[in-house]
């Protein structure tokens, strides 16, 4: 999966303008008529539902749209240059390069349809019969089109979910969304079934909820190890965070201490909302390290369940607190961003 790229995206030249006169039998003084080149096209970023990452885009460097047609005699414009559409997955940010290696952000593509215009096309130069004056009846000259903006490029997928679910390898999340969401992710005895992000919708009962299963976290993982951490860059706009243990692991104190560590090294992802889920209490192992389990998690300060996936115990009182959760999370985000809005009141003159 390719989560970021670098691009260089190019609008189209204009066309030339066109050095032309009339010549018509028995048509006197028929004067210039030469068109005008027509408008490069233009290249716009997109931002489609149909796209998951930046794979599609493949091994292609360079985007560029396509130039403007020459004018013609008679007054004919050249056609305008074919834009360019580059479709993205929705959570794409948009950044250009300046030659100082800056980044600037130029759009954060946050809803389906949204799109930014990245290089415009040149204009299309103007033809002969533009410059006829009273002093310069016949002119022989025309303007040139202007060549096309040229950008570099980065994009940024982050994606958009109400919930991820995070853990260590094996601890059941691939169960857990299959059973909270109409999602069909891979499932199998063994650590790494998720590679990628997978996303499944959880219907509730005044919208639906986006949930992505991240690959599983291990020690050391943002230093590269297992998987790493890269597929963080997708809970960094979610508003809750699952923390799905293992219950018939032996060191389950141990995973959910390495888990939050792993977390907490990543930017911004320490301060949001947690619910903590010990998966697998169906399991005789589990079930007999059970209260031991609970004494340890009864100070944590987050909510806990235990649950287990597979069975369906526990499930639904679940996902009714994580909705919940969810609801309270999106009204504080609305509350602050209004805060954040400067109303000016002016004050009469005394």
């Amino acid at each position: 999966m390719i989560h970021r790229k670098e691009i260089i995206v190019k609008g189209g030249c204009g066309g030339d303008g066109c050095v032309s006169f009339r010549r018509e039998k028995h048509v006197r003084f028929g004067g210039p008529d030469g068109g005008d080149g027509g408008d490069g096209g233009s290249v716009v970023i997109i931002a489609s539902p149909d796209a998951f990452d930046l794979t599609f885009l493949g091994s292609k460097k360079e985007f560029v749209a396509g130039n403007g047609q020459r004018g013609r005699s008679g007054w004919k414009h050249g056609k305008r240059g074919e834009g360019l559409a580059i479709s993205v997955p929705v959570g794409t940010m948009v950044f250009a390069k300046a030659n100082s290696g800056q980044e600037i952000l130029l759009a954060d593509l946050r809803a389906t349809g949204q799109k930014i215009l990245v290089a415009k096309g040149g204009r299309g130069g103007l033809g002969n019969a533009r410059f006829a004056t009273a002093v310069n009846q016949a002119p022989e000259i025309a303007s040139k089109g202007e060549p096309g903006e040229q950008r570099h490029i980065i994009l940024d997928v982050k994606l958009i979910t109400d919930i991820c679910i995070v853990g260590p390898p094996n601890s059941g999340k691939s169960t857990l969304l299959a059973a909270i969401s109409r999602a069909k992710p891979e499932i199998a005895d063994y650590p790494f079934t998720t590679r990628q992000p997978v996303l499944g919708v959880m219907p509730g009962d005044k919208r639906d909820f986006i949930v992505a299963e991240l690959p599983g976290l291990v020690e050391g993982a943002h230093l590269g190890k297992g998987l790493g951490n890269e597929f963080l860059r997708h809970a960094e706009r979610t508003k809750l965070l699952v923390y799905l243990l293992d219950g018939s692991s032996p060191t389950v104190m141990d995973d959910l201490r390495i888990l939050d560590s792993e977390i907490a090294l990543y930017k911004g992802l320490s301060q949001k909302p947690k619910i903590v889920v010990v998966n697998k209490i169906d399991l005789p192992e589990a079930q007999a390290r059970l209260p031991e389990v609970k004494k340890g998690l009864s100070n944590l300060g987050m909510p806990v369940f235990f649950i287990s996936a597979l069975k369906g115990q526990a499930v639904l009182e679940l996902t009714r607190k994580a909705m919940a959760m969810v609801e309270q999370a999106s009204e504080d985000e609305e509350i602050i961003s209004q805060a954040q809005i400067a109303i000016f009141r002016p004050k009469p003159r005394k």
